[in-house]
């Protein structure tokens, strides 16, 4: 597998005056953009086309990563003119993706480079969700419920109560070409938004197979200052 999508349109409105002039995948962790973590650790999975969906300054990305010849891999953009959720952003990658599966990733999570050598084989799935095992997230992300062969069966967006399942949605996915037809059918969900979540619950649900991959090593979701602190002690 040789192409990723990555994510990176939103400003991150809970890092304040942090993303005043960036976006917050480019926000540094570690001397270097959290996106150019992503992309060095999927390159070393042997992945070299890259996606980027830009939005909010998307000439900050664009003006450091340029066509990614610099990085040893090739670099296209889609930008995002409305932001209106996950879902509607993946459709973005349709004309790149083609008939090819790729890795997708939210540009401002952070994983253990090894895992990314786990997510460019899909077998006979049509897609793989990552997840941790992590409960005390799960009212600010999303319940991956799996069954006995570790497939997906439902994906519950910030539950409310207790979760069914102590899987959380870790942020890292692949999907094949499949994955657009239901993106395609989304409607807005409660919060207003077209969220990809739905779209892989239901293409579990139509009967194709979703594997579920843990995680290992460390994992961080750069959600706010905090947490960006933590990263740059």
């Amino acid at each position: 597998m040789k192409k990723a999508v990555l994510l990176a349109a939103g400003k991150g409105t809970r890092m304040k005056e942090l993303t005043d002039d960036i976006p917050k995948p480019m926000l540094e962790v570690r001397g270097k953009p959290i996106l150019l973590h992503i992309v060095e650790g999927l390159r070393a999975a042997g992945v070299t086309d890259f996606c980027v969906i830009v939005g909010y300054r998307a000439d900050v990305v664009r003006d450091f990563f340029g066509d990614g010849s610099k990085f040893g891999v090739r670099v296209c953009y889609a930008t995002q003119v409305v932001q209106d959720g996950t879902g509607r952003v993946v459709e973005l990658a349709k004309e790149f993706a083609g008939n090819d599966a790729f890795v997708l990733s939210y540009g401002d999570i952070l994983i253990d480079p090894e895992n990314y050598a786990r997510l460019t084989g899909l077998g006979d799935a049509e897609g793989i969700v990552t997840v941790k095992h992590n409960e005390g997230e799960m009212a600010k992300g999303g319940c991956v419920v799996v069954n006995a062969r570790f497939e997906l069966t439902d994906l519950i967006e910030k539950p409310a109560g207790p979760a069914p399942s102590p899987w959380y949605n870790a942020g890292v996915y692949t999907f094949r070409a499949s994955i657009f037809d239901f993106t395609a059918r989304l409607k807005l969900s409660k919060r207003g938004e077209y969220e990809l979540t739905d779209a892989i619950r239901e293409l579990a649900q139509s009967g194709k197979v979703v594997r579920v991959a843990e995680l290992s090593g460390d994992w961080a979701d750069v959600r706010d200052p905090e947490v960006l602190a933590i990263l740059n002690r």
